[in-house]
């Protein structure tokens, strides 16, 4: 049998169509493909960059990929209601929360080429077919459709030199929109041969009150149709409550030719960090460095410093803490997937500060200026979080004022950056009617607006400052002291309003400062107020969050929880 590798060339005489990008070898990388069963939300993310954070600990190089199988070209219109906060890479490129996970987990940067949806797999074979690419051949789900997406798996295996590449197909086996994905991965692996692709599968385990007991019948089902598409799981992970007790797990063995010790409990845990310890304790790293023959490729005394590191972490995790109170002000949060990567920034800060932190919710929606002072009254700080649109803006704007003049530690966000712009104009410069053009387009006083440059770019999202951008931060300031000193940092936007400029001045004069600017334009990024009037007020147009890592916590968030720490303890 011979796989056609050239992109676009096809015969009569065969029906294969295999595009290998050009200087492929196999046995160079490996994969570990991840399917969840039974029902969505199993968490598999967070199993699968765990798995891959302990092969990255052995030294070998690893990169993720999330196949999503929405048609939508990417995560950027979705409303967080619908499915979660929206995460924005270096490179501008807009996904789910999964990609937060990977970065946070794996502690490093990933890009475009991390992320496929079906609307950019099937783009990407009408754009070929409009091309002539394809030769005069129908194009066909299975070898076209399916050809692409081993086509993306193989480049991100280059383009990375990954040792290990791991795929997590979205949604459910069974799922009609992401079968294409499961059909290219079972032709990848008898394409790549014996020993160099690893299936792992999540299951849920239930455990009806009524019964008292683990049932499995569920689990078992959900892994017989992921067999059924011709796929041998080489690992099941089962997800509970509790953690899954060895009959279950044997029986689970027994139904699906798994090895028991290849078959894990993955039960809720007080922190996802916990998980992987949870993971290299029971040899699940291990089994698949085995399965995959990566022994030799392995560094144990890289593995053993790794370890260290990261069991100290999940040390202060566990230590016996004091609590802080941080209010989340925003307009989402009935849905606490749509602020994960604030959630997460908070926990690494408060692990950082030696704090346990207790966010409390606020709705701005339901704030107004007779019941503020009561609903703040409680917390030791709070963040102003993103949003787009008009509603529960005022309630932002109130929870600003409260917090300027009462000395609250503050931090805003992108969307909390502009509306702490508004109520300093309102406020203390005495632009009453001051706001947004995105709120009303006929104010006076437009202190936040789209800047001329991008009002010649149409559509949505056309005109959207995207990914990471240098930020100038300048000495002597509070930034300046959060992120080490540093004249220049690298942070991630996602916004289309500024601050318009002829508005600075007159804020400068009346005491705000800007402490972070684009380094050529006159776009400011960081706002202050400067100690001698707030103990911490700061607040930012892209979005720190992003770049929080639990090793390595993000400096804004650091400062806001150091605030509340004092705050609270006084």
């Amino acid at each position: 049998m011979e796989l056609l590798q050239s992109v676009g060339k096809s015969t009569d005489e065969s029906e294969f169509y295999t595009p290998y990008p050009a200087g492929y070898k196999k046995d160079k990388t490996k994969f570990v493909v991840v399917f969840g069963t039974v029902i969505s939300g199993l968490g598999k993310g967070i199993f699968s960059s765990s798995l891959a954070k302990l092969l990255k600990d052995k030294g070998l190089k690893v990169s993720p990929i999330k196949l999503e199988g929405y048609l939508n070209i990417d995560s950027g219109t979705l409303n967080p209601f619908r499915h979660g906060e929206v995460f924005v890479l270096d490179d501008g490129m807009e996904t789910d929360m999964d990609l937060g996970t990977y970065e946070r987990v794996l502690d490093q940067n990933l890009g475009r080429k991390n992320f496929a949806t079906s609307g950019q797999i099937y783009s990407t074979i009408l754009n070929k077919e409009r091309a002539g690419d394809y030769l005069g051949r129908d194009v066909q789900m299975i070898p076209h459709v399916t050809g692409e997406v081993k086509l993306r798996l193989r480049e991100l295996a280059m383009n990375t030199d990954a040792d290990v590449v791991f795929v997590e197909v979205g949604g459910t086996v069974g799922d009609i929109e992401n079968s294409f994905y499961i059909e290219a991965l079972r032709e990848l692996s008898y394409e790549e041969g014996p020993g160099q692709v690893c299936f792992a599968c999540l299951c849920y385990i239930l455990a009806p009150p009524a019964l008292g007991e683990q049932k499995s019948k569920a689990a078992q089902l959900g892994i017989k149709r992921l067999m059924e598409y011709g796929i041998h799981p080489d690992v099941i992970a089962c997800r509970a409550e509790d953690e899954v007790g060895l009959k279950v797990r044997e029986k689970i063995s027994l139904f699906t030719n798994v090895p028991v010790e290849c078959v894990f409990s993955m039960h809720d845990l007080s922190s996802i960090y916990l998980l992987p310890e949870n993971m290299r304790a029971e040899g699940l790293d291990d089994q698949v460095v085995e399965q995959l023959g990566l022994k030799d490729r392995c560094d144990a005394v890289e593995e053993e410093k790794h370890r260290i590191a990261w069991q100290a972490y999940v040390e202060k995790i566990q230590a016996e803490k004091p609590t802080v109170r941080i209010g989340v002000t925003g307009k989402y949060v009935s849905l606490r997937d749509s602020y994960a990567s604030i959630i997460k920034a908070i926990e690494h800060s408060g692990i950082a500060n030696e704090v346990e932190v207790e966010i409390v919710w606020i709705e701005t929606t339901d704030v107004n200026e007779e019941n503020v002072d009561e609903i703040l009254g409680g917390v030791d700080g709070i963040i102003v979080p993103g949003g787009f649109g008009k509603r529960g803006t005022e309630g932002k704007i109130l929870c600003i004022e409260h917090a300027r003049k009462t000395g609250l530690p503050y931090l805003g966000i992108c969307l909390g950056f502009q509306m702490a712009v508004i109520e300093f104009a309102r406020n203390v410069c005495g632009l009453a009617d001051a706001t947004s053009t995105e709120l009303d387009p006929e104010t006076t006083h437009p202190v936040i607006s789209i800047l001329p440059d991008q009002k010649l770019i149409e559509g949505l999202g056309g005109n959207m400052r995207l990914g990471g951008q240098d930020v100038q931060i300048t000495p002597g300031t509070i930034a300046y002291d959060l992120y080490g000193q540093k004249e220049q940092i690298r942070q991630r936007f996602r916004h289309r309003y500024e601050v318009d400029p002829s508005y600075i001045e007159q804020f400068e004069a009346a005491g705000l400062v800007f402490s972070g600017r684009h380094p050529e334009h006159p776009i400011m990024q960081v706002l202050e107020l400067p100690k001698k009037m707030h103990p911490y007020f700061v607040a930012a147009q892209y979005h720190p969050e992003l770049t929080s890592r639990p090793l390595n916590p993000q400096p804004m968030f650091v400062g806001l929880i150091e605030a509340a720490k004092t705050r609270a303890g006084k």
